[in-house]
């Protein structure tokens, strides 16, 4: 078990005041995520919980795949835009500084996107039941990538 960074982990943390309302997908095909990276920051188990800390890069052009997550995540946004879709095609737009929550469940499918020539990159502190994998795939519900 690793120490967490009480700064990054207390800016995701008291950052995280914007949620995104999605609906559950439609189509058949999941979409495989690229040019995505991410390096682990912290890692830490309270009870049957999991708290880990990591940095997410997202090259120019890339995209995370339609997915959702087994538990919320807290972001905060390091450097760049976001374009972030939920599944009733609805878009909102990040940029440094900004914060992003998203809910747990396959009922809140999204897609994060870098849409500019530059790299972006978030913190994200994923509160996941222990085991559980960071994003589970999801098919596009219609919106495109």
């Amino acid at each position: 078990m690793s120490t967490v960074k009480t700064t990054a982990f207390g800016l995701a943390l008291a950052g995280a005041v914007t949620t995104a309302t999605l609906v559950i997908p439609t189509a058949a095909e999941a979409t495989p995520p690229s040019g995505v990276s991410a390096k682990l920051i912290s890692d830490v188990t309270i009870g049957k919980t999991e708290y880990v800390l990591r940095e997410i890069t997202i090259a120019p052009g890339g995209s995370t795949g339609w997915h959702y997550h087994d538990g919320p995540v807290l972001g905060l946004m390091k450097s760049g835009t976001l374009t972030h879709v939920d599944a009733d095609c609805s878009v909102t737009t990040y940029r440094t500084g900004q914060t992003i929550t998203e809910p747990r469940g396959a009922d809140h499918v999204h897609i994060g996107r870098n849409d500019t020539t530059a790299p972006l990159v978030l913190d994200a502190l994923y509160i996941l039941p222990i085991g559980a994998p960071f994003s589970e795939d999801a098919p596009d519900p219609g919106c495109g990538q």
